[in-house]
């Protein structure tokens, strides 16, 4: 098993976060950001083109596990390319040591990232997820080429708490476990009391024993990001008393951050949840979150527990 499948296999709270690749070619700034996360992460989730061009998800994963002991996991949207450059990034990412691939679709091209551009749209996420699972566990590929030698990755997939109806939800997420997702990386969280209904459907489908949820908190940088985020509803509702207190705040980035940090300390006492994942692409945001919520005492903890 790789870095990130004894982390998901180690029962313990994993910690992962989000790093946004640089919009130019600097392959300095992905090694400065790298040499500034906390040691405590389980892996960095590596993200591909979410809001701009980018420069290259697989090159700056690839850079990172260079540079990291931690896993590295890259996320390949389906809206980008069609199955030959998946199955062909995918064998990529495994051949230079990376540790897993996030299947996601992706926004709509036209909500900013390049409204000009074809979308491929191949696969769904779904498909996506059940293809990579069949080349993992069995080496089989397009056409049912078989790849010496075994394929060594783990497989991730996305969930929205906040769809409703609930039952359409469940529905979508057993999709995605059936595939064979190892873990779910959620929407970043503010309502807590619908994330926790959903939650308890989770529970009560038994999916939580199938894979890993993590749940994402995201530390709101401005009232003016928190009030585009309520308006787009992307992430879900996010609450007027979020709004108010960042709104009021002398900092209003210290306050995101202590509003992130106190969404994971009562994130990961829900039943269920495997652990927290920082959304945001900045360095220094992640070491505050991390260190106001506790984690990385939590963490430590449990290590020592486990050794």
């Amino acid at each position: 098993m790789n870095r990130f499948a004894d982390a998901l296999s180690s029962g313990r709270l994993l910690l992962t976060a989000e790093y946004l690749p640089p919009r130019g070619s600097d392959a300095d700034a992905v090694r400065m950001f790298s040499s500034a996360l906390p040691s405590e992460l389980d892996a960095v989730v590596v993200a591909d083109n979410p809001d701009v061009v980018r420069s290259s998800a697989l090159s700056a994963a690839v850079l990172l596990t260079r540079e990291r002991c931690t896993g590295v996991v890259l996320s390949m949207t389906t809206r980008d390319r069609n199955r030959i450059a998946l199955f062909s990034d995918a064998l990529g990412a495994a051949a230079l040591s990376v540790d897993a691939i996030l299947c996601v679709s992706g926004n709509h091209q036209s909500l900013g990232v390049c409204p000009q551009a074809a979308a491929a749209n191949d696969l769904d996420a779904v498909q996506f997820t059940r293809s990579m699972k069949n080349m993992i566990l069995h080496g089989s590929g397009l056409n049912g080429k078989q790849y010496e030698p075994r394929i060594e990755l783990q497989v991730g997939a996305t969930a929205h708490p906040y769809m409703r109806p609930m039952d359409l939800n469940m529905v979508l997420l057993k999709k995605k476990v059936m595939a064979g997702a190892d873990f779910l990386l959620t929407q970043a969280i503010f309502d807590l009391d619908g994330f926790s209904q959903w939650m308890d459907s989770v529970r009560q489908s038994g999916l939580d024993k199938r894979t890993a949820v993590l749940p994402s908190v995201l530390p709101l940088p401005s009232v003016q990001t928190a009030l585009g985020l309520q308006r787009s509803q992307i992430y879900g509702p996010i609450p007027e008393a979020i709004i108010a207190r960042i709104s009021n705040a002398g900092d209003a980035v210290q306050e995101g951050v202590a509003i992130a940090a106190e969404m994971a300390m009562k994130l990961k006492t829900i039943p269920g949840v495997r652990g927290i994942h920082i959304l945001g692409g900045c360095e220094s945001l992640v070491s505050a979150v991390i260190q106001q919520s506790g984690l990385q005492t939590l963490n430590r903890k449990k290590d020592n527990l486990n050794a």
